[in-house]
């Protein structure tokens, strides 16, 4: 499951007694937001349905162009393309505003599917995936400038939780087509006929983008150059993350050329384009942007392995197999939602009220951290014949309930602490820290598949699935897994602010990322 969700709108300081006044009403559905919100929520139900659908039919697309080898590689490039199209997203939407940016990512993400589904063999499949990949890092950032742009902060949460809930009705119809079409028109025409979906949400979000976020956050001041230093430093994290994923997959000695070279690109590109402590779990916006890359990548990785396990493992069909993840849109909606709900106006506004917040959303992200973690532990136990499969469903269901509420948690503290000229910035270390962890999760994952025989399972899809059986492969990719998520309950704690000073308005906690 993808995971898609924005930035402040004020500019000048206000007193702390003052609550923000709304502008154009209460609701993201009334008169003024309207349009909008229904726009940018279609563009989160095409990348849902997208993402269900794919992980659907990736098991047959895999066995097919003979590729189950480098089976993480084909969610893998998605990723490390994203970090590129993140970072430049970042600079496009503050220099000019999040239109073009928005545009032109769908327009690659569509691309990139009809390469995929055109692809004769499994590098060019994957290379389908990159081009995919580059255009959901474009439209990630873009989504939350808008965002930030366009609603007031009262009105943030509820659209983090319209997002999740535009992930309901693909979880449970993304997986039901993808399999009906796999199994009787072929799995290319998944990929195929995913495009003619991008044409209704950029017709619906560009006119009302144009007229509300569009331009950059302060017209009067000068427009900001590139930053190079930052561009180069997100081809060096593409190209690194790459590199490490290549040579988690090879497993011979000759890799550790490739991974040495990975992490010498990897390391400092990090450090430059992520909050400063990030790495060590600093207190406030390093923890936030820390623990988010921590739950989306374990998720993730272990989410990703999920449909390959039931069919050849438990001789599911692809249909039955995606729709074992598909209540886990509805959970994650709600999980969302629930963590939405402490955010009422008794806390707005007030300098005391922001630090109980943060203090509540602190301990909902440790609950949800805990589901997570419970949830990745417990999906491997259908490598047992005697555990019946229906386990998976209901421990992924859970787990989705807690990412529903640690995503929204990392997403709206991002906000508030961000200041709204560096919307684009902190919103690409966000989602950087997201897919970097994807990358290096599923390569870490990817190589202990292989290195435990996991290449072979490819064959085991008969009458008699335990011929191909690896369990302890399967096994190699959730158990650590669950160990990342559970380090992601500890640096959950450690969300809100420091006690010396910080966090004592609503400014005053704001970070930056650092600039080069």
């Amino acid at each position: 499951m993808s995971v898609l969700e924005p930035r402040d709108a004020d500019v000048a300081p206000k007193p702390a007694a003052a609550p923000p006044v709304p502008v154009g009403g209460g609701s993201v559905l009334d008169r003024a937001h309207r349009a909008l919100s229904i726009g940018v929520v279609s563009v989160v139900l095409v990348v849902a349905f997208e993402a269900t659908a794919v992980g659907t039919a990736m098991p047959v697309a895999a066995r097919e162009l003979n590729g189950v080898s480098v089976y993480a590689f084909a969610f893998s490039a998605y990723f490390t393309t994203s970090l590129l199209g993140m970072v430049l997203s970042g600079q496009w939407s503050d220099r000019s505003g999040p239109l073009g940016s928005l545009a032109g990512g769908m327009s690659a993400f569509a691309a990139g599917l009809v390469l995929s589904g055109t692809a004769g063999d499994m590098w060019l499949f994957i290379l389908g995936r990159a081009v995919q990949g580059l255009g959901g890092g474009l439209v990630i950032v873009a989504l939350y400038v808008v965002i930030s742009r366009a609603y007031e902060e009262h009105l943030r949460p509820a659209m983090m939780a319209a997002f999740a809930a535009g992930w309901v009705v693909p979880s449970v119809v993304g997986p039901l087509a993808a399999g009906t079409i796999t199994e009787h028109l072929g799995w290319r025409w998944v990929f195929l006929a995913i495009p003619v979906l991008v044409v209704l949400p950029l017709a619906l979000a560009l006119p009302a983008i144009r007229r509300t976020a569009s331009g950059p956050a302060d017209p009067d001041a000068p427009v900001a150059p590139w930053d190079r230093r930052r561009i180069r430093l997100a081809f060096g994290i593409s190209l690194g993350a790459g590199l490490l994923q290549y040579a988690g997959q090879e497993l011979r000695w000759l890799s550790v050329l490739p991974a040495l070279a990975g992490a010498a690109l990897l390391v400092p590109a990090v450090r430059g384009l992520l909050p400063r402590g990030t790495y060590r779990a600093a207190r406030g916006l390093p923890s936030v942007v820390l623990l988010r890359g921590i739950a989306a990548g374990s998720f993730i990785a272990a989410e990703s392995f999920v449909p390959l396990m039931l069919v050849t493992q438990r001789g599911l069909s692809p249909t039955l197999a995606g729709l074992s993840l598909a209540v886990g849109g509805a959970t994650w909606a709600l999980g969302s939602w629930f963590q939405s709900r402490p955010r009422t106006e008794p806390y707005r506004g007030l300098s005391t009220g922001f630090r109980e917040l943060d203090e509540l959303t602190e301990r909902l992200a440790v609950v949800g951290m805990v589901l997570v973690a419970a949830a990745i532990a417990t999906a491997p136990s259908v490598l047992i014949n005697a555990v019946p499969v229906w386990i998976v469903a209901v421990a992924w269901a859970f787990g989705c309930f807690g990412m529903g509420m640690v995503i929204t948690s990392t997403s709206v503290l991002l906000l508030k602490l961000s200041a709204p000229e560096e919307a684009g910035a902190n919103s690409a270390a966000l989602q950087i820290s997201d897919g970097l962890s994807n990358v290096l999760l599923l390569a870490a994952g990817g190589a202990a598949f292989a290195t435990l025989g996991g290449g072979a399972v490819g064959h085991a899809v008969s009458a008699d699935p335990s011929t191909g059986s690896h369990p302890a492969a399967f096994a190699a990719v959730f158990l650590p897994m669950a160990g990342v998520a559970a380090v992601g309950a500890w640096v959950a704690t450690r969300l809100g602010h420091g006690s010396q000073g910080q966090g004592q308005d609503q400014d005053q906690g704001r970070v930056r990322v650092r600039k080069s």
